[in-house]
């Protein structure tokens, strides 16, 4: 059931930051909309939606469960993963279910919808269209790489992404629900794989631009490996104004946290280093925090820390 009192935020994302930012939102007092990519064609969900011609599930299976509120068992078993099984191994058990109800229903935003009841999700998950699309990657020397899944492991500098097919369209509810908004959220997540797949949807894109709403970008705390070598905070708001056609973020949130040099370490085998700082000369509010935590070994941001500074940002009612 949404809150029409109260204050009203649009989350942006996709991949593994996405989830973390909700379950640090989920605790407060919000309107929620949440608008996750379906750019997603590899594991799982790719094997989903080319076998059965429906959006790749996964993204929207992970916000489902970092907003539900049901019991913690009923959300492992969404989440769970099959490990053997012939035709089962790799499967979600979520990633499953999804694909039923959208035959069920006959529609994959109908499938959300009713899977957002029986999880009692606290907000609106709308994926940024209703309809697969597919993600390619124009690299520094004109090759392009398409699908989200291969874009990264190409291991080339990315110029630019783009969309096909060009003709998609948003959701109603989502254009809605960005003149709505009081507060914008972009990110965090993968820049060029996870954010950017959503604002390359034409209308999100121009809505958010056109918004009245603060945007505020979750700058990553680390780069990444074949997306964002060597990348600055100015780098990533920069790729990011670049493809909406100019500046339109008003704040951008950075970890100012100390890395451990054991887990700087771990990334470096990775090729990730910690993203430096440069926002100095950026004309957009910036806010610097400690917002660095750790899940087995692995960066996160800080998700209720995040949220404090978020709703330091909404304006008063």
């Amino acid at each position: 059931m949404r809150n029409e009192q109260a204050a009203k935020l649009v989350v942006i994302g996709g991949g593994t930051g996405l989830p973390v930012l909700l379950r640090g939102l989920k605790q407060h007092e919000l309107d929620l909309t949440a608008i996750v990519t379906v750019a997603d064609d590899g594991g799982s969900s790719g094997r989903l939606r080319d076998e059965l011609h429906i959006p790749p599930p996964g993204d929207v299976r992970n916000v489902l469960a970092a907003l539900s509120d049901v019991e913690p068992l009923i959300v492992e078993l969404f989440q769970h993963r099959f490990q053997n099984g012939n035709g089962l191994s790799g499967h979600s058990l979520g990633n499953l279910i999804l694909a039923a109800l959208t035959s069920i229903t006959g529609d994959f935003v109908k499938a959300i919808r009713e899977m957002s009841k029986v999880l009692n999700v606290r907000g609106q998950v709308l994926p940024a269209a209703n309809k697969s699309v597919v993600l390619h990657a124009e690299m520094e020397d004109g090759s392009v790489v398409s699908g989200e899944s291969k874009i990264p492991s190409a291991g080339k500098k990315i110029k630019r992404v783009f969309l096909t097919p060009e003709d998609i369209e948003p959701l109603p509810e989502t254009v809605d629900a960005i003149r709505r908004a009081d507060l914008i959220v972009i990110g965090p997540g993968s820049l060029y794989t996870s954010i950017l797949p959503n604002l390359l949807v034409p209308k999100i894109g121009q809505e958010v631009c056109k918004a009245k709403a603060k945007k505020v970008y979750i700058c990553n705390i680390m780069t990444q490996a074949g997306e964002t070598p060597h990348y600055t905070v100015s780098d990533h708001v920069e790729a990011l104004h670049a493809h909406l056609g100019g500046p339109f973020l008003d704040v951008v949130i950075i970890n100012s946290g100390a890395i451990p040099e054991a887990i700087r370490r771990r990334y470096e085998a990775e090729r990730a280093e910690p993203v430096r700082d440069d926002s100095s000369g950026l004309s957009l509010q910036v806010i610097r925090d400690d917002i660095v935590t750790y899940e087995d070994g692995v960066i996160r941001h800080n998700t209720a820390k995040v949220a404090a500074l978020l709703l330091g940002l909404l304006p008063h009612r």
